[in-house]
């Protein structure tokens, strides 16, 4: 029979960050840093678009990257998301999180709180 161990569980954020595209890369590896396993990204626009668009003018593509982070790591990753959006006009950007009310199921939480005691012992 199969058992998992059981682990004091950490609560999970789900991150939401809108970048430029061309440091969407950048970004990603920076939040995989802090024990996110999970990362989905896609096209977005920023703020600014429909004001722009009046004007006639151009906006950069953005990318929004939405990660599933854990609530110990999510203020230290936004306090350095914060510096890096400081870093000059290419890495402009908004993030901030949102918390998780439940994950079902051990496994699935072990994958996301990226906590390796979840493996699953032979009995």
């Amino acid at each position: 029979m199969e058992t998992t161990r059981n682990i004091a569980p950490m609560k999970l954020e789900l991150l939401l960050a809108v970048v430029h595209n061309n440091k969407s890369a950048y970004f990603q590896s920076l939040i995989q840093s802090h024990k996110a396993n999970l990362q989905l990204t896609m096209p977005a626009k920023g703020t600014t678009h429909l004001i722009l668009d009046y004007l006639g003018l151009t906006e950069r593509p953005k990318t929004l990257i939405v990660s599933v982070v854990r609530q110990d790591e999510a203020g230290k990753l936004i306090s350095l998301l914060d510096d890096t959006f400081r870093k000059g006009k290419d890495y402009k950007g908004i993030a901030f999180t949102v918390p998780f009310s439940s994950v079902i199921g051990t496994l699935t939480y072990g994958f996301l709180s990226n906590d390796k005691r979840t493996v699953k012992e032979e009995a």
